[in-house]
């Protein structure tokens, strides 16, 4: 063999479990990429109950509901479209109603987002609480 053959060889080589590797990196992350929606895509790409993704909007304006045990319901809009959010837990400080939200989680059958993580969003001319 030739040394212009063993350095094509060793290129080859080299390529090849270079593309092994990215494509195991790529595999292993494909299960931990969640796709953000917002109200109106979700209506009209018609999601699947069950499939996890992130919900963005607005929380609206008198729809925060607050139950037993850290219950929360409200309901999150992008001006065209709603979809009712109900989350358990500790609520961030900035969340507020006319504020925007992102929460992930689920889509049940009955159409309302069951959050397991909620987000809140505030402008670049956030201040804090002096």
């Amino acid at each position: 063999m030739t040394r212009k053959q063993r350095r094509l060889v060793l290129i080859g080589t080299a390529l090849g479990v270079i593309g092994i590797a990215v494509g195991l990196v790529l595999f292993a992350l494909s299960g931990s990429i969640t796709n953000f929606a917002t109200p109106s895509t979700v209506a009209e790409q018609k999601i699947a109950a069950g499939k996890r993704f992130r919900l963005g909007g607005l929380v609206q304006q008198g729809s925060l509901e607050r139950g037993e045990q850290l219950a929360v319901k409200f309901i999150v809009t992008d001006g065209n479209a709603t979809m009712p959010v109900a989350f358990k837990g500790i609520l961030p400080d900035l969340f507020r109603e006319g504020q925007g939200v992102i929460s992930e989680g689920v889509l049940d059958p009955d159409g309302v987002f069951r959050a397991d993580i909620v987000l809140a969003k505030h402008d670049e001319t956030y201040m804090p609480k002096e």
